[in-house]
């Protein structure tokens, strides 16, 4: 599930490293939350290991570029998993956070809840059950849809040590959702202001494979 939220350039502009730019969609900045469940992750020619291989996680992120390469910044990342969240602060040097989340599904309802448990960290939650419907069309190039969804690059690292990683995977298959409820704190915890308007809703389709190289520096 993605939520994503407009704000002005100036409301985010000091949360991202000086090195990148904001990637803005007719002169406004976005702000994402995404909520999912990833399955079968393991580093390339090893096989997942029962238990270790599988996670639920939920990031905050914004939309930026470096050089013209447009990818994606994120403020947190938050997964059940504590070896993913070791791996990823290791490899990538992002801001990952241990969490306590629970996932049910029932038919065509989705209920995803999440507790941060980190001791260094604020403790935000995040508690929302959906609705998905019929299926949507494939974002169009030029579209709002392509420019939150279809991102092929992570930044991460800090302005000294600035790092980027390629992505791959197929187009985001979609499906219209629904809220049944919602009520969380992931944004407020990382110091963006509260979102009292409706988020604009994407719902993943049909699950599929991503790959996510190592990063490596930006020079310059």
């Amino acid at each position: 599930m993605f939520l994503h939220w407009r704000l002005a350039p100036e409301v985010i502009r000091s949360f991202v490293p000086a090195t990148l730019q904001l990637d803005l969609f007719e002169g406004a900045a976005w702000v994402s939350l995404v909520a999912f469940t990833v399955s079968r992750m393991r580093p390339t020619l090893l096989p997942p290991i029962p238990g270790l291989s599988d996670a639920h996680q939920i990031n905050v992120r914004t939309y930026v570029h470096r050089d013209l390469v447009p990818g994606l910044w994120f403020f947190s990342l938050d997964a059940n998993n504590p070896l993913a969240v070791w791996a990823a602060r290791l490899s990538y040097r992002l801001a990952f956070f241990h969490a306590h989340m629970h996932v049910v599904e029932d038919g065509s309802v989705v209920a995803f809840r999440s507790a941060r448990r980190d001791a260094s960290a604020a403790k935000p939650t995040f508690d929302a059950a959906w609705q998905v419907g019929d299926t949507r069309p494939a974002a169009e190039p030029g579209t709002l849809d392509f420019f939150l969804l279809e991102r092929y690059v992570l930044y991460s690292g800090s302005n000294d040590h600035l790092l980027r990683a390629r992505i791959h995977h197929r187009p985001w298959p979609l499906r219209r959702a629904t809220f049944r409820h919602l009520s969380s704190t992931m944004l407020e915890a990382q110091g963006l202001p509260r979102q009292t308007d409706a988020p604009l809703i994407h719902a993943q389709a049909v699950p599929f494979d991503v790959d996510i190289w190592a990063p490596t520096r930006v020079s310059g």
